[in-house]
C-alpha cells in the first residue's frame, strides 16, 4: 500500500481507505465484533492507516469499535469521523451543522472513540441552514483547540465548499483538505463541478460507495438479490451495461471486477482514495487486490465510454467547436493548456 497527501496538507494517508459503516449488526446488515476485527485487521496488515466512521454508523457501535481497533498504535492510523447526523430524534439541536450539535457531537466521539483527538472531521451533509461563517469558524476553533487535526466536507455542493474554503483563506482559518462524495462508474454526475473544483483547489476526493452498493461486482448480472431496489441507479439498463463492460475487463485482466471499479476511481487525474467497506474478509480481501495493478488506457476509455453522462450547461456549450473557436481566436489546438481538466 502506498500513500498520498490529503488535499493541501502534509497528511500521509493510505492509497485506500477503509470505511466502517458494516462494523456492528444494529442496522440488520453489518459485521458482527470478529469479523469487523478481522477486516481491521487484514487491511492494516495491508499496510493500510486510513479509517473513516462515523457518529451515527451502527448507533454509534462503529466508533467504538474502531477506537478499540486502534487503540494500540493510536498515532500510527489516521481517524476520520463525522458530525451532522442527529444523535436523538426530535431535537434539532442533536443534528446540523452548527456550533452547539458541532461541539457536542465531536465530544461524544471522543468518548466512544476513547481517544483525546480527531485526525480528520468530516461535516457529513450540508444542512442548509447554518451560515458558513460559523461553520468555518467553529471547526477552527476544534483544530485550535487539539480536539481535530484537520477537517473535511461530504455530501455538499461545490459552491458551497469553495465558498467555505475561500472565506477560510481570507480569514487565516483552518481550510477542508478532504472532499467525501458518492461517486463510482455508476454515479458519475461530480464530475461536472464538484471533481473540477476539488482539483482547482487541491482537496483530496475520498468516494464512497466506489462499487456503487456492490452493482459494480457484476452481482446483479448473475441475479442476485440487494438492498437496492430495480430500476434505481445502480439497478437499471444502463448500470447493467456499465457492469458488464467492468467484468469484460476483469476477465481479460486476470482480475475482479470490483478491482476494475475501485481503480477506475483511483486512476482519474487527480487525488482520489476510495473507501472500501465489507463485511466480510473475502470483501475487504477482494478490494484491497485493487493495489497491484493499473488498468490500461485502453481499458480506461473503454470504462469512460459506455458509463459517460451529459455535463450539461456550461459545460457542454463551452467544450463545443464554435465557442472555442470565438474565445481563442480559432487558435484553440495551438494552446498547450496545461489547466486542462
Amino acid at each position: 500500500m502506498n500513500f498520498k497527501l490529503l488535499g493541501k496538507s502534509g497528511l500521509r494517508v493510505s492509497e485506500v481507505c477503509l470505511g466502517t459503516m458494516t462494523f456492528g449488526t444494529e442496522w440488520g446488515w453489518g459485521a458482527d465484533y470478529e469479523t469487523s476485527k478481522s477486516v481491521f485487521e487484514a487491511y492494516s496488515n495491508a499496510g493500510g492507516n486510513f479509517i473513516d466512521t462515523a457518529n451515527r454508523y451502527t448507533e454509534g457501535t462503529s466508533e467504538k469499535m474502531c477506537g478499540e481497533f486502534i487503540a494500540s498504535d493510536r498515532d500510527h492510523f489516521v481517524l476520520a469521523t463525522k458530525y451532522s447526523l442527529f444523535d436523538r430524534k426530535g431535537d434539532p439541536n442533536f443534528s446540523g451543522n452548527h456550533r452547539k450539535n458541532m461541539i457536542r457531537s465531536v465530544n461524544e466521539s471522543l468518548k466512544r472513540l476513547n481517544t483525546d483527538y480527531i485526525d480528520l472531521l468530516w461535516v457529513h451533509a450540508w444542512d442548509g441552514t447554518t451560515p458558513v461563517e460559523e461553520l468555518m469558524r467553529g471547526l477552527d476553533d476544534l483544530v485550535s483547540s487539539g480536539k481535530v487535526n484537520y477537517i473535511g466536507i461530504s455530501d455538499t455542493p461545490a459552491w458551497v465548499v469553495s465558498q467555505a474554503n475561500t472565506l477560510a483563506d481570507l480569514r487565516g482559518w483552518h481550510r477542508f483538505v478532504g472532499l467525501q462524495i458518492e461517486y463510482s462508474l455508476i454515479q458519475r454526475t461530480p464530475e461536472r463541478d464538484l471533481l473540477p473544483m476539488a482539483k482547482a483547489l487541491d482537496i483530496a476526493i475520498t468516494p464512497w460507495a466506489p462499487l456503487a452498493g456492490g452493482a459494480l461486482s457484476g452481482k446483479y448480472l448473475k441475479g442476485e438479490k440487494g438492498r437496492v431496489p430495480e430500476n434505481s441507479i445502480r439497478n437499471n439498463e444502463r448500470s447493467q451495461k456499465i457492469a458488464r463492460e467492468v467484468v469484460a475487463i476483469a476477465e481479460e485482466l486476470g482480475v475482479t471486477p470490483s478491482q476494475v471499479a475501485m481503480n477506475w476511481t483511483r486512476q482519474q487525474n487527480q487525488v482520489v482514495i476510495p473507501i472500501v467497506g465489507a463485511r466480510t474478509l473475502a470483501q475487504i480481501e477482494d478490494s484491497l487486490g485493487c493495489v497491484n495493478f493499473k488498468i490500461p488506457q485502453e481499458a480506461m476509455d473503454r470504462l469512460d465510454e459506455v458509463s459517460k453522462v451529459e455535463m450539461g450547461f456550461p459545460h457542454d456549450f463551452l467544450a463545443s467547436d464554435g465557442v472555442r473557436k470565438v474565445i481563442s481566436g480559432e487558435t484553440w489546438e495551438m494552446i498547450d493548456n496545461h489547466r486542462k481538466l
